[in-house]
C-alpha cells in the first residue's frame, strides 16, 4: 500500500523540477499551501448542500411554482395489465412493430390501443413540470450565487487582471480563505450532484452528440460529475487553484441563464424564454469561444511555460483543458443551430436530440415512425418548447469544466 501511495504522489509528476513535497510542508507562519486533505471538507459540505436543496425545493421553489400556476398534476395513468407491464419492465419500453403485432394478437387488442398503453405508461414515469421547475430554480439560485461570489472574489484578485500572477512564485502560493471557500464550495456542489443522481428526475436527455441507445442518462451524468470533481481536485492538489478559479468563473457565467430560460419555459412565458435562451447562447459563445481560449488557455499554455516551465502534471492539465475546449466548440455548434432556428421561426419543434421534456402528447406518434418535426410549433401540457428542451439536452453536460 505504501508503494502504491508513493507511486501516486510521485513528486516528479505533480511538482515542477527541483520542488519536493517537503518544501511545501512547512510554510511561513500564517501561510497555508493547498493539501489533498483539505478536499475532504467538501464531503460533509456536499451533504449539507443536498439537504439545503431538498428544503429549498420544498419550501421556496414549490410555492413559487404554484404561484405561477405550475401544479403537481397527475397525468393519465395506463390501465393495469400484467402482460404489458412485464414487457414494459423487462423487455422494452418502446416496442417495435413486431412486438406490437404479437401483443395485439395475444391480448386481442388493436395495435393502436397497445401503442396508446405504452405511451401512457412511459408518460406515467415522467417527472411533472412542477418537479422540473423546482430543480431548475435550485440550480439557477446556486449558479447565480456562486458566480456572484466568484466574480466578486476574482475582482479583488491580481490574477484576474494579469493572469501571469497565476504563475509568479508557483508552487509557493498561499491558499487564501476566499479562494479556498470558492473551490471547496464548487467541489461540494458537484459531489452533491453525484449524491442526488440517485434521486433526481430521470430525463431522456441522452448524450446530445450521439444517439447510442445503450448509453443511459444516469451513467453519462455520473461520469460528467465525476470528471468535474476530478478536474477541480487535480488543480487544487498541484496548487493551480488560481487559474482554476478563472476556469470556474468562466463556466459559471452562463449556467444560471440556461436555468432561467428553462424556468420561464416551464411557466409558459414563451417570449421571455426565447429572449433568455438567446442571451444564454451569446454568453456561452463569448465565455467558451473567446474568453476561455484567450484568457485561460493562453495563460496555462504559454505564460506558465515562460514563468514555470513544463512538467508532467502541467502537460496533463493542459491536455484536459484543450479537450474541454473541443467540447466547447461542439456544444457551441449545436446550440447555435437551435438559436438560429429560434430566431428564424420563433419557436422550434423537437429534434432528434431533444430531451423529450415536452408534453405527454408529444409521443403520440407511432414508435416505429421515429421523430417528426411538426410544421406548426406546438406547446404541450408541460409547456416545454422545442428549442429550450433541445438546449437543455445540449447544455446539461457543459457545466463541467
Amino acid at each position: 500500500m505504501a508503494g502504491l501511495s508513493a507511486w501516486f504522489w510521485n513528486e516528479r509528476f505533480w511538482l515542477p523540477h527541483n520542488v519536493t513535497w517537503a518544501d511545501l510542508e512547512n510554510p511561513a507562519p500564517g501561510v497555508e499551501y493547498p493539501k489533498a486533505g483539505h478536499l475532504f471538507t467538501a464531503l460533509p459540505l456536499a451533504l449539507g448542500i443536498f439537504v439545503v436543496r431538498i428544503l429549498f425545493e420544498r419550501f421556496i421553489a414549490g410555492p413559487c411554482a404554484r404561484s405561477l400556476h405550475i401544479h403537481q398534476g397527475a397525468g393519465r395513468r395506463a390501465q393495469p395489465n400484467a402482460v404489458l407491464e412485464k414487457v414494459f419492465t423487462s423487455i422494452t419500453k418502446n416496442p417495435d412493430s413486431r412486438h406490437l403485432d404479437g401483443l395485439s394478437k395475444q391480448l386481442d387488442w388493436e395495435v393502436r390501443k397497445v401503442q396508446r398503453w405504452f405511451r401512457h405508461r412511459r408518460n406515467q414515469d415522467k417527472p411533472s413540470t412542477h418537479t422540473k421547475f423546482c430543480e431548475s430554480m435550485w440550480r439557477f439560485t446556486f449558479y447565480l450565487c456562486i458566480f456572484t461570489y466568484g466574480f466578486q472574489f476574482l475582482w479583488q484578485s491580481p490574477w484576474m487582471w494579469d493572469t501571469r500572477h497565476c504563475w509568479y512564485g508557483y508552487p509557493y502560493q498561499a491558499m487564501t480563505p476566499g479562494l479556498y471557500h470558492y473551490y471547496v464550495t464548487e467541489l461540494a456542489f458537484y459531489w452533491s450532484l453525484m449524491f442526488s443522481q440517485f434521486t433526481d428526475i430521470k430525463r431522456k436527455d441522452g448524450c446530445f452528440w450521439t444517439n447510442w441507445p445503450f448509453l443511459k442518462d444516469f451513467l453519462i451524468m455520473f461520469i460528467h460529475h465525476l470528471a468535474t470533481v476530478s478536474l477541480i481536485s487535480f488543480s487544487y492538489v498541484n496548487n493551480m487553484a488560481r487559474v482554476g478559479s478563472l476556469v470556474l468563473c468562466v463556466h459559471d457565467a452562463s449556467d444560471f441563464l440556461l436555468e432561467a430560460a428553462k424556468m420561464t419555459n416551464y411557466a409558459k412565458y414563451q417570449r421571455l424564454c426565447d429572449f433568455l435562451f438567446i442571451v444564454f447562447s451569446v454568453a456561452f459563445f463569448i465565455t467558451r469561444l473567446v474568453i476561455y481560449p484567450i484568457w485561460v488557455l493562453n495563460s496555462t499554455m504559454f505564460e506558465s511555460w515562460a514563468i514555470v516551465g513544463p512538467y508532467p502534471s502541467w502537460w496533463l492539465f493542459n491536455v484536459l483543458l484543450l479537450v474541454l475546449q473541443v467540447l466547447h466548440i461542439i456544444w457551441s455548434y449545436l446550440i447555435a443551430r437551435i438559436a438560429i432556428k429560434a430566431i428564424l421561426r420563433g419557436k422550434v419543434g423537437n429534434d432528434v436530440r431533444s430531451d423529450i421534456e415536452s408534453s405527454s402528447e408529444d409521443e403520440s406518434a407511432s414508435p416505429t415512425q421515429g421523430f417528426k418535426t411538426s410544421p406548426h410549433p406546438c406547446k404541450g401540457e408541460n409547456g416545454t418548447n422545442g428549442h429550450c428542451a433541445s438546449a437543455k439536452a445540449r447544455a446539461q453536460n457543459h457545466n463541467s469544466w
